[in-house]
């Protein structure tokens, strides 16, 4: 079995995050296609995860006045439990650390989520809130200490 995590260069990667997206969270999770389709794609960093060339997870990064918004994180169920949602998470927060201008990373966990981002070093802040008729945890991490 061969793994890759990496960040995106082309179209037709982004197609197959978006499928990944689509399946997770409007088939499985039930996000309306509005809530999952913002239109941030275009300004986003993205990640695709694969094993024997097969898209298995993504997630996106949007980065605005220092703070990465880590969002959008997905695993096919057939892959969860395996570690990978770490080594995706892991992937980001390093490549963030060679970006001297991000202070920090931050997202919206879901909340059956929380232990994997607390595992990575996130910490959350502020009450839990449902979005996308989801119950959500906000969390953040430092990334030059």
């Amino acid at each position: 079995m061969s793994e890759t995590i990496q960040f995106l260069n082309g179209d037709a990667d982004l197609t197959a995050c978006c499928a990944l997206r689509h399946q997770v969270f409007v088939v499985e999770q039930g996000v309306s296609v509005a809530d999952e389709v913002d239109g941030l794609d275009p300004e986003c960093l993205h990640l695709l995860a694969t094993v024997d060339a097969q898209p298995v997870g993504t997630a996106r990064i949007l980065i605005r006045d220092g703070v990465a918004k880590i969002g959008r994180v997905c695993v096919l169920p057939s892959m969860r439990g395996t570690g990978l949602g770490g080594r995706m998470v892991d992937a980001m927060l390093t490549h963030l650390r060679e970006m001297p201008e991000v202070r920090s990373a931050k997202l919206g966990s879901q909340v059956a989520a929380i232990t994997l981002y607390a595992r990575a070093g996130f910490t959350p802040v502020g009450e839990r809130y449902m979005e996308a008729g989801l119950p959500h945890q906000d969390m953040v991490h430092s990334l030059h200490s």
